[in-house]
């Protein structure tokens, strides 16, 4: 994994900011995407599996890892945070709203066990032939950080065709705006949980987005998925 830190955050911020949604590069090695998807096949390493169809979700199956999180995940959940933590906290501001979110991510976790959510929420997903995710929001309590980040773990084209990454957002008086997101092995989407800001004629208002999975039409896509707060 390249340096967080060496990452152009300003890039992403502006993305962000213009659409919701940031793509970064390569946040994974090809190696490194292997061994991470791999860890699907070790059952002691997730709390629960939850089969999509029998929910109404999609079709599909994804699985919530438990504490402790595997060192991959748990270095890319600890490391993203202190970025991503300042556009939350400008978002924030911007929105009229406490720009509190704290500095680290284990402080952040500290509130969210305050609040009740203790059950870790990253997780792994798997989609073959058929499967897809319907458009949805990751909210699992009061408590919600404003972004979150998803890593594509298998090769488009080679290892699974279909299953693209699309959001969704929600305007004001106006029809809804999709954004199919194009994403190569080891790239990560960074994208808002809810809801973001956004400039209009009037002044700052808000957009909500949901995200989804198109349909896999061959082959087996594997994602992981990294969501700040925890669970209630």
């Amino acid at each position: 994994m390249r340096a967080l830190q060496a990452r152009d955050w300003d890039a992403v911020a502006a993305d962000l900011d213009a659409r919701g949604h940031a793509v970064i590069p390569a946040l994974l090695s090809p190696s490194e995407c292997g061994a991470v998807a791999g860890l699907y096949e070790q059952p002691d390493l997730f709390r629960s599996q939850v089969v999509m169809q029998r929910h109404g979700y999609g079709r599909g199956a994804y699985q919530y890892f438990a504490y402790p999180l595997p060192d991959p995940v748990a270095v890319l959940r600890t490391g993203l945070y202190p970025p991503l933590a300042r556009i939350a906290n400008r978002w924030q501001a911007v929105l009229g709203e406490a720009a509190d979110y704290p500095q680290t991510h284990a402080a952040y976790l500290d509130r969210c066990h305050a609040a009740g959510q203790r059950r870790p929420t990253p997780l792994l997903l798997t989609y073959g032939p058929g499967d897809y995710n319907c458009l949805h929001q990751d909210l699992y309590g009061a408590e919600q950080f404003p972004l979150q980040a998803a890593v594509l773990l298998s090769r488009p084209g080679e290892d699974f065709t279909g299953g693209e990454f699309v959001l969704v957002e929600q305007r004001p008086r106006m029809q809804s705006r999709p954004h199919v997101v194009p994403l190569s092995l080891g790239d990560a989407v960074i994208f808002a949980v809810n809801t973001r800001p956004a400039q209009g004629t009037r002044g700052t208002y808000r957009l909500t987005l949901r995200h989804g999975v198109s349909e896999v039409r061959s082959g087996r896509r594997r994602t992981l998925g990294i969501i700040f707060h925890d669970a209630a």
